[in-house]
């Protein structure tokens, strides 16, 4: 699918210094408070830059398109892993997207410091089926990462994401302070903004996100979960969600995106926290179009395309079709 052309950015100064801000804030008991709240909103702990940020944008992920395979599978079945492999078999297998060599950078939702039942962070077993996949065709290394939210060393324990994807055979990372590069990321909000390390460092790229429910926009799906890409102060991009939402599946374009709707979390999202929240559906979909498996998804959450405006939006950037029926899909039970 073609992306949408970037405009160019123009760079500008980076924010004031310390002492600027200090000095124009006024009251010291006012400035401590605001700059503790602001250090405790930040992912990167990097000294305020003085000097124009030199950034270059990620690059594309994105496979050329075949004329003849499936665009979008969807499986269903009682079992994680053979559900993934059938659905990466029915797109004619994890070699179409990963090379003999090559380093792949897995990409779950590990926001949350929930355990799977609760259905807040990608299914273990979906990760680990993943790993193993991209060992069989060949990768030559496999890193499993995410920008959590909730501590990090809980996020990635208690999600059961850390232990499955590292028996699997992947070399799991969280991300530190030091560990984000300045990047372009050429969109109308997202301009230059700190993105994790590893989306500079990956070959391929498999985005793994999980259905739900959100507060904010009603779903939280795959171009959703690209969120976990970037460190800085990520609340922000909330004044304008389904705008940031898109900037991001401009910027960062996966080779491929698993949905995880084993289990769904249908209320509360995206923390929930309540099993009476969850449903089991049981299904996995994976495919080449973000847009098109966020739209199949809504199905789980009892939404329509119209009720996601990032929808239409990235279709219009040339993201992908909202109408995922115009693809080639392949459907099956295991």
């Amino acid at each position: 699918m073609a992306k949408r052309d970037k405009p160019q950015f123009n760079r500008t100064l980076a924010p004031r210094t310390r002492r600027e801000f200090l000095r124009d804030l006024g009251a010291t008991a006012l400035v401590a408070g605001g700059f503790t709240a602001l250090g405790l909103s930040s992912y990167s702990q990097d000294p305020v830059r003085e000097q124009i940020i030199q950034a270059d944008p990620l690059k594309d992920f994105v496979l050329p398109p075949s004329q003849s395979l499936a665009q979008m599978s969807v499986v269903r079945g009682s079992q994680v892993e053979p559900m993934v492999r059938e659905a990466l078999q029915l797109l004619g297998g994890m070699e179409r997207f990963i090379a003999k060599g090559e380093r792949v950078l897995i990409k779950p939702n590990i926001g949350w410091d929930r355990q799977p039942e609760q259905a807040a962070n990608t299914n273990p077993e979906v990760v680990a089926a993943l790993v193993r996949l991209c060992r069989d065709a060949g990768a030559g290394e496999i890193i499993v990462s995410d920008v959590s939210l909730n501590d990090p060393k809980r996020c990635f324990v208690r999600s059961g994401i850390q232990q499955a994807a590292q028996e699997a055979g992947a070399r799991v990372e969280l991300p530190g302070g030091n560990d984000f590069i300045d990047t372009d990321m050429q969109g109308q909000l997202l301009k230059i903004w700190p993105v994790a390390k590893h989306y500079h460092w990956a070959d391929k790229l498999i985005n793994v996100p999980i259905v739900k429910h959100h507060s904010l926009c009603g779903c939280t799906l795959g171009m959703k979960n690209l969120y976990g890409a970037i460190g800085g102060r990520r609340n922000q991009l909330h004044q304008d969600i389904h705008t940031s939402i898109v900037d991001l599946a401009a910027a960062v374009t996966p080779t491929l995106t698993v949905m995880d709707a084993v289990r769904v979390l249908k209320h509360n999202g995206p923390t929930g926290g309540s099993l009476d929240d969850v449903v089991r559906e049981n299904t996995i979909i994976a495919g080449i179009d973000p847009v098109a498996i966020d739209s199949y998804s809504l199905r789980f959450l009892d939404l329509k395309p119209e009720q996601v405006p990032f929808l239409a939006m990235a279709e219009a950037c040339g993201l992908g079709l909202v109408d995922w029926q115009q693809l080639r899909v392949k459907e099956s039970q295991v």
